[in-house]
């Protein structure tokens, strides 16, 4: 069932420490539109699912990403289309809308998303994985 809409935009005004809603808001917005560029097919469509109408429409018709941005990257092109954003604080802004929509998401389906993206996302989400189960190069 998807996050209702107020209680999507508190989560990530409470997080982001932000003063209004419309600042969560407009974060909420960026983040989506970028992180609907890297995700494809079914677990889009279901992270779309569960977020509220306004979001999951962004989320599904994305801004236009030339090729699956680094994390670094990402935040990165998050601080460039937030007015007077730096690095920095685009980063906080990733991680209130981030960990909200993995919240909103649930753990399988939040693994499924971090699978699509490029190594580092799962920080960003606030969901550190623990590399060495999956590090199948170390070998002797």
């Amino acid at each position: 069932m998807a996050m209702h809409w107020d209680v999507f935009l508190d989560q990530v005004q409470e997080r982001g420490e932000y003063g209004t809603r419309a600042e969560a808001d407009r974060a909420a917005r960026t983040v989506l539109g970028l992180l609907g560029a890297h995700l494809v097919g079914e677990v889009r469509a279901e992270l779309a699912a569960r977020l509220p109408e306004t979001f999951a429409l962004i989320l599904l018709n994305p801004l236009q990403a030339a090729e699956p941005l680094s994390a670094e990257r990402f935040v990165r092109a998050t601080a460039a289309w937030i007015e007077g954003a730096t690095e920095q604080t685009a980063a906080w802004d990733i991680g209130a809308v981030l960990s909200v929509t993995a919240d909103a998401a649930g753990e399988e389906l939040t693994r499924r998303i971090l699978l699509q993206l490029p190594p580092g996302y799962d920080l960003l989400f606030g969901r550190p994985q623990d590399t060495t189960t999956f590090d199948t190069t170390s070998g002797d």
